[in-house]
């Protein structure tokens, strides 16, 4: 089974209950797979198609779509929503959808005819690779978000959903936890960084956290909220000239 989501915005949940942690977001139009048919009341389990990230979303949130049209989407050049938030017509109701929303225009459509939507706003194909200053320009647009444990929208965003939607909307693939993400690109020195590469951060024994090195060895990254901070090799620097987190590499996923 497959599905696609059709609100603007879907918690997924690390067991099958709303009480459970939300360990991740699915924006409209992004689709998965089913794991198990509601193997717990009300609940599906599922994997996301874009980074094979496995939880739970209420199954009232599911909208069920054939193989069919599951590889049609895996197939197609769509495009994302570059606007904060957006309203759009669908099903000829009216709705609001985030920054990074999946819209179903491309050169091959195959959609329902009931699944046609009216937008207005900007947007860019997916598959259009940014490099800086657009990706810098992308990521000014999430500055002062709020954190929010398991958040991949303007509204409220852990660090790894940051970086991670941030290379999306860009046209570049990343995974969503931080210690997944470096395990991506190539390695690089500290003094060979440059303004898009990726910084981790962490203990001896664990990657938690990640931001985007910007110029002038400054860091864009959300701890509290998303903000600019300064970097060193021994880590990052806030206003009152403490580290806050510790330097455990830098990573380069994309060519300047």
């Amino acid at each position: 089974m497959f599905g696609i989501i059709r609100q603007s915005l879907v918690p997924i949940r690390a067991e099958a209950s709303h009480r459970s942690e939300m360990v991740s977001q699915l924006l409209f139009g992004e689709h998965y797979r089913v794991l198990d048919n509601v193997v717990e009341k009300d609940w599906i389990r599922i994997s996301c198609a874009f980074d094979t990230y496995e939880g739970w979303i209420s199954s009232l949130q599911h909208t069920e779509i054939s193989e069919a049209y599951f590889e049609q989407i895996e197939s197609s050049d769509y495009k994302v929503s570059l606007d904060l938030s957006s309203p759009i017509l669908f099903k000829k109701e009216r709705m609001n959808i985030l920054l990074g929303s999946v819209l179903p225009f491309g050169s091959n459509e195959l959609f329902k005819m009931e699944e046609t939507l009216a937008f207005g706003g900007e947007s860019k194909p997916l598959s259009q690779k940014w490099k800086m200053p657009q990706m810098k320009e992308l990521a000014m647009k999430y500055l002062n978000t709020p954190y929010l444990w398991g958040g991949r929208s303007p509204f409220g965003i852990d660090c790894s959903g940051f970086t991670q939607q941030v290379f999306k909307i860009c046209g570049y693939r990343l995974n969503r936890d931080a210690s997944q993400q470096f395990l991506q690109g190539i390695d690089v020195e500290f003094e060979n960084a440059k303004a898009g590469d990726l910084a981790f951060f962490g203990n001896e024994n664990k990657i938690d956290h990640v931001g985007l090195i910007l110029e002038e060895n400054k860091i864009i990254h959300a701890s509290g909220h998303v903000k600019i901070d300064s970097i060193s090799e021994m880590g990052i620097m806030n206003a009152g000239g403490d580290f806050t987190h510790k330097l455990k590499g830098v990573r380069r996923l994309i060519n300047k």
